[in-house]
């Protein structure tokens, strides 16, 4: 017994003869009673009786056209369910951010949400590297990183190149000439990031562009205590715009690095050569339009 055949057993149910409704099916009349037939051999029982002109459901009948009506039904709603999913309609979009992640993404967010209302989330917050790693073992589709990182495995979308800025407390005298490498080896420096992370390993390779031995004297890879360490004059840090746009109102001197010296595009990938999701197709599509 398939579909099809309770189609045509809930059709004849409804109209409770062969002739209207194999009129109701499109089909000659023969083979629907054939159907009928071999539904009943089938299940060893029969499933309705002839009285007068119309057919009456006998209990085994009553029994099956209650089934074959929650199956019909579910297979249309699994027909439009894989429909919405494949047009990314509905379905879920699993994304990975970058710990320093862009201050725009939830507006984004909420765009994609007013196209897609039916999609649902999978957000998970994580350094670039193990991003990529994510990735890779299709935990995530998604995943917006900050550069430089061996990529050769993704597809890669850039999205913005966001800049730098020193930050002291306001309890230091704000810089004249603004920002060079040369004077900032004077202050001592709370790294944004841990040792092995991409932040970290930026900043310190610009110094060591310059050659300059900078004072670190930590690491914090917590941003708010971050700032409130800077503005307490614990000591001065070198941080992505993200953080500075994200933590206003803290009373510090912020100068902007010229990109030139110190900067991290910012890109979201996905694994080359594998199916993306209809979802992911069309948050990728609305990053392209937008471009964060």
């Amino acid at each position: 017994m398939d579909i099809r055949q309770l189609r045509y057993f809930i059709a004849i149910v409804e109209e409770r003869k062969i002739s209207a409704a194999a009129e109701r099916l499109h089909i000659s009349q023969p083979p629907l009673s054939q159907h009928l037939k071999s539904m009943e051999e089938e299940l060893g029982s029969k499933l309705v009786e002839r009285s007068g002109k119309f057919f009456e459901l006998t209990e085994a009948g009553k029994a099956l056209y209650k089934y074959a009506l929650q199956v019909t039904q579910l297979m249309e709603e699994a027909k439009m369910e894989v429909k919405e999913v494949g047009n990314g309609i509905k379905g879920r979009l699993s994304i990975g951010i970058n710990t320093f992640s862009v201050v725009e993404l939830p507006e984004i967010l909420h765009q994609f949400q007013k196209l897609y209302p039916k999609v649902t989330y999978k957000i998970q917050q994580n350094e670039s590297s193990h991003l990529c790693k994510l990735v890779r073992d299709r935990v995530v589709e998604l995943a917006i990183i900050r550069m430089p990182l061996d990529l050769d495995d993704f597809s890669v979308l850039h999205l913005q190149t966001e800049p730098f800025y020193f930050i002291t407390s306001k309890k230091q005298k704000p810089l004249v000439h603004g920002v060079s490498f040369g004077a900032l080896q004077n202050y001592p420096i709370i790294l944004p990031s841990t040792e092995g992370l991409g932040v970290h390993y930026l900043i310190l390779e610009a110094f060591s562009r310059y050659k300059i031995q900078p004072n670190i004297v930590g690491e914090c890879s917590d941003s708010t205590l971050l700032m409130d360490l800077v503005s307490s004059g614990f000591g001065a840090s070198i941080i992505p715009e993200t953080i500075l746009r994200r933590h206003k109102g803290y009373p510090i001197h912020s100068y902007q690095i010229p990109s030139s010296k110190l900067s991290a595009p910012v890109g979201i990938i996905w694994l080359k050569n594998h199916y993306l999701s209809k979802a992911a197709q069309n948050f990728v599509d609305l990053l392209k339009k937008e471009r964060i």
